[in-house]
């Protein structure tokens, strides 16, 4: 589902070293992954830029790693379908029975209840 060939956008990067948000980020740059960080407080994480939003972000995303809350999640999902994304993935902790059926509905592929680090 996910090939080193596509755009990600990380939703959640945090530059707490201590939070997944840092730890996907981190994990996801090191094998070589084309990765976006989005965090509205914006800034500079791990040498790279952080963006406000999906839309902000210069390049086609091909896929979305969510690590948010699920509150979240559902939110910017709607930016999801309205970018034409087609694939994200839900952390645990991220996802929700809302969240899933909104990418079901929406024909967007989703993987959630699974690590993106252990796959």
């Amino acid at each position: 589902m996910f090939t080193k060939e596509e755009n990600y956008a990380i939703v959640g990067a945090s530059e707490n070293p201590d939070k997944y948000g840092f730890i996907v980020s981190n994990d996801l740059i090191s094998k070589g992954y084309n990765v976006f960080l989005v965090n509205p407080k914006r800034g500079e994480i791990l040498g790279r830029k952080v963006y406000e939003s999906l839309g902000k972000i210069p390049e086609k995303i091909d896929a979305v790693v969510f690590v948010v809350p699920s509150e979240i999640t559902e939110k910017v999902l709607k930016e999801v379908v309205k970018l034409g994304i087609k694939k994200v993935w839900m952390q645990p902790g991220s996802e929700s029975n809302g969240a899933v059926k909104f990418c079901e509905d929406n024909g967007i592929e989703c993987v959630h209840n699974s690590c993106i680090m252990m796959q």
